[in-house]
C-alpha cells in the first residue's frame, strides 16, 4: 500500500475516534491534515498529540504548525502556540 494512502487512512481513523476535537464539523473524514494538526494541538491531550506524531511525524507537524503561525492571524491559543513553538524548536528539525 502506498505510504501516503496509508497515512490518509490512519488520519481518518484518528479523527473519527476524536470527534470531540472538531465537534462542530459535520463530515470529519474530509478534514485536511492542516486542520487535524491545528485541532489536535489546540484541543487534544498529550496522548492525542503523540498518536498524531506517530502517524505523520514530528517534522511534518512542526512544518504545518510553523506555516500556520507565520502570518498575522492564527487560530492557536496563545499558551498552545508558545508551548508548541518551544517544543518543536527543541525536538523537530527546521526545514
Amino acid at each position: 500500500m502506498n505510504k501516503e494512502i496509508k497515512i490518509q487512512k490512519q488520519l481518518k481513523t484518528f479523527i473519527k475516534k476524536r470527534e470531540y476535537l472538531v465537534w462542530y464539523v459535520k463530515n470529519v473524514e474530509n478534514l485536511p491534515i492542516e486542520s487535524i494538526v491545528e485541532h489536535t494541538l489546540n484541543y487534544g491531550d498529550w496522548d492525542d498529540v503523540q498518536k498524531l506524531i506517530k502517524i505523520i511525524g514530528i517534522n511534518n507537524i512542526a512544518e504545518i504548525f510553523r506555516k500556520q503561525n507565520s502570518g498575522l492571524r492564527t487560530n492557536y491559543d496563545k499558551k498552545m502556540k508558545n508551548y508548541f513553538s518551544l517544543y518543536f524548536n527543541k525536538y523537530a528539525k527546521i526545514t
